[in-house]
């Protein structure tokens, strides 16, 4: 997907709502275990409740991986079931020398066939290149993340500027707006406008809103540009809010709740 087919779906929908399918089996209601695939099936309803309000989904790789052979199955299922309009992320944080990254970019874009893919950033532009040689496919860079262990290494400063800032401005030259996206949380919105200097017309995933405690008036205030230039991921918040049998029912009521405020601010 480009960046103006993205746009449109923005757009369209009035949203820029991502969808996190952390999938964990110990979470998803009961009933479902009965399922010859339960992941497969809580992400089904999951997707068949929300795809009118959201513009990206974001299965994060771990909660597959963890399960093996099947995992990697129901992953790919769901993949496949994502409308074709819809942005998929793969959260994977890659990053390896170049070779090692050049089969990550095949596995996520070529086989599973997902638009984007996240990736870590500290081995350099040897680990990041192979992913963007991909067509109208996209690489989102991790920059400022939203954990309490960002501040061992992304803060830290050589009196100039914060490692994050030149991980922002060295990327730069190895990608464009058009494939470069980066990872930025909402538990600190103020670092937005900084960000926004250096990174004016990217876009940029926005972890931590809803149960991490970020506020979306926040990040759109400091973050927000003249095309969004944001996707607000929302995970936990909303596919875990029902734990019955409505679950999927209470899903979508909850992700009504951003899209209607995503919607007030896009005006």
């Amino acid at each position: 997907m480009n960046k103006q087919e993205l746009i449109h779906q923005i757009k369209q929908k009035k949203s820029f709502l991502c969808i996190g399918l952390d999938t964990d089996l110990t979470k998803i209601p009961k009933h479902l275990l009965d399922e010859e695939d339960p992941i497969f099936e809580f992400n089904k309803q999951i997707i068949d409740a929300t795809k009118d309000l959201c513009v990206a989904y974001k299965p994060n790789t771990a909660f597959y991986e963890s399960l093996g052979v099947n995992g990697w199955k129901s992953l790919q299922k769901t993949i496949d079931y994502i409308p074709k309009d819809i942005f998929t992320i793969a959260d994977a944080k890659r990053g390896d020398i170049g070779n090692t990254s050049a089969m990550y970019a095949k596995a996520f874009f070529d086989t599973l066939k997902f638009d984007s893919v996240t990736v870590a950033p500290y081995m350099g532009s040897d680990s990041v290149v192979p992913f963007l040689q991909h067509k109208d496919k996209w690489v989102i860079l991790l920059a400022l993340t939203s954990n309490q262990g960002a501040d061992d290494f992304q803060f830290f400063n050589d009196g100039n500027q914060p490692l994050f800032e030149k991980v922002l401005e060295q990327s730069k030259k190895w990608g464009n707006e058009e494939n470069l996206m980066y990872v930025v949380g909402a538990t600190r919105p103020e670092m937005f406008a900084e960000i926004r200097k250096i990174v004016p017309n990217h876009f940029l995933l926005v972890p931590g809103v809803g149960a991490q405690g970020g506020s979306l008036s926040e990040v759109c205030k400091y973050g927000m540009n003249n095309e969004v230039g944001l996707l607000i991921n929302s995970s936990r918040g909303i596919i875990y809010a029902g734990k019955d049998k409505n679950f999927a029912e209470t899903a979508r009521k909850e992700a009504m709740i951003i899209q209607k405020e995503m919607s007030t601010l896009l005006q």
